[in-house]
């Protein structure tokens, strides 16, 4: 895999394996920029450091996103906040490849209470690995959300 720059962004519930990750991606050849949290906080809410993460996504083309938190469910809605976000929840290879392959997805949402490190790092290097097949019909369908983003 090639080199990339890499926006991630995690809650408390999702700290550990956010440094977990960091230290993976960085050790990969990756470059990493961290949008939070900046250190443990049980209190700390995961918007606004998902908002950052993928406002820098859409401001970088080219760059792709991780979010993580306990599920990742809250993460993605986060992500998918900012215009021009298409995150995946991704629950295992699969799913991560074919957000992909599909919805061209540029974020990642992880949940770090669901997986151990180790499958976690193999969920988002699926991910990170994997290009969007071009295919005329899933095209069709990002310009359909992209159209409806755009007129509201």
């Amino acid at each position: 895999m090639t080199s990339m720059r890499i926006h991630i962004a995690a809650d408390h519930a999702g700290f550990e394996l956010k440094s977990a990750l960091i230290a993976h991606l960085v050790g990969a050849g990756h470059d990493v920029v961290d949008h939070g949290a900046e250190a443990y906080d049980a209190l700390d809410d995961y918007p606004a450091f998902c908002f950052s993460a993928g406002e820098a996504v859409v401001a970088e083309p080219g760059t792709l996103g991780i979010v993580i938190g306990g599920s990742g469910n809250g993460e993605q809605i986060a992500a998918n906040k900012v215009t021009g976000v298409r995150a995946a929840l991704a629950w295992n290879i699969e799913t991560a490849k074919l957000g992909r392959q599909h919805n061209d997805a540029n974020v990642v949402a992880v949940g770090a209470r669901q997986h151990s490190d180790a499958e976690s790092i193999a969920i988002v290097e699926a991910f990170l690995a994997e290009p969007f097949s071009n295919d005329d019909r899933h095209q069709r369908r990002i310009d359909q959300l992209a159209a409806y983003e755009a007129a509201r």
